[in-house]
């Protein structure tokens, strides 16, 4: 009969107490646990990987938008809006649907100033003829705006907003700009252009 000892099952004490004959089960231990480890790292890699490359294909099914997109692009997917309101003049605190001068307007609680219309000033004009002259560009664009339903279309440059936060946009009507009626009749100029003198 061989030596009862031997077929004891390994104490857990540290190596300093352990019995120098008898045979360390670390190394049995070791491989189960890196075995485990190894799988277990496995299925991580799966379930971090295939989410990813899942997002990767959906994003990249179009192409990159930082890389395709252009205020063209941008302006072509602005919404264009049709409108039919009644305008009179902005007066007080409260402004929904009005007139601010010859290129500047609210509709429904949104700031606008109109992308291509150079309007004179009427609240900080440079002389009295000046101001003269943008309150009558003030009253031919509230004729103009009540006329008849009309487009709002997005800025041609792309940008979207002023320095003032005011929405940049283009008022239209069967494919002539508002622009196009104030400039004929000499009482705003198209912006960009040759600045018109008002003094």
């Amino acid at each position: 009969m061989g030596d009862p000892v031997s077929f004891r099952r390994p104490s857990f004490r540290s190596a300093s107490h352990r019995d120098p004959g008898a045979r360390p089960a670390a190394p049995l231990r070791k491989t189960k646990r890196a075995a485990w480890w190894d799988a277990a790292r496995g299925l991580g890699l799966v379930l971090v990987a295939a989410p990813l490359a899942v997002f990767t294909a959906i994003l990249l099914h179009d192409g990159l938008p930082g890389l395709s997109a252009t205020p063209q692009s941008a302006q072509a997917a602005a919404e264009v809006q049709r409108v039919e309101k009644r305008f009179g003049p902005c007066i007080g605190g409260e402004r929904h649907t009005c007139v601010v001068d010859g290129d500047t307007i609210w509709l429904n609680d949104v700031k606008i100033r109109i992308a291509d219309i150079d309007a004179p000033e009427v609240f900080s004009p440079d002389c009295p003829a000046e101001r003269e002259a943008g309150l009558r560009a003030t009253a031919r664009l509230t004729q103009w705006l009540n006329a008849g339903a009309f487009e709002v279309l997005p800025n041609p440059d792309g940008r979207d907003a002023d320095r003032y936060g005011r929405k940049l946009r283009v008022l239209a009507r069967g494919g002539s700009s508002a622009v196009d009626v104030l400039v004929a009749e000499g009482v705003a100029g198209k912006w960009g252009g040759v600045g018109k003198r008002w003094c």
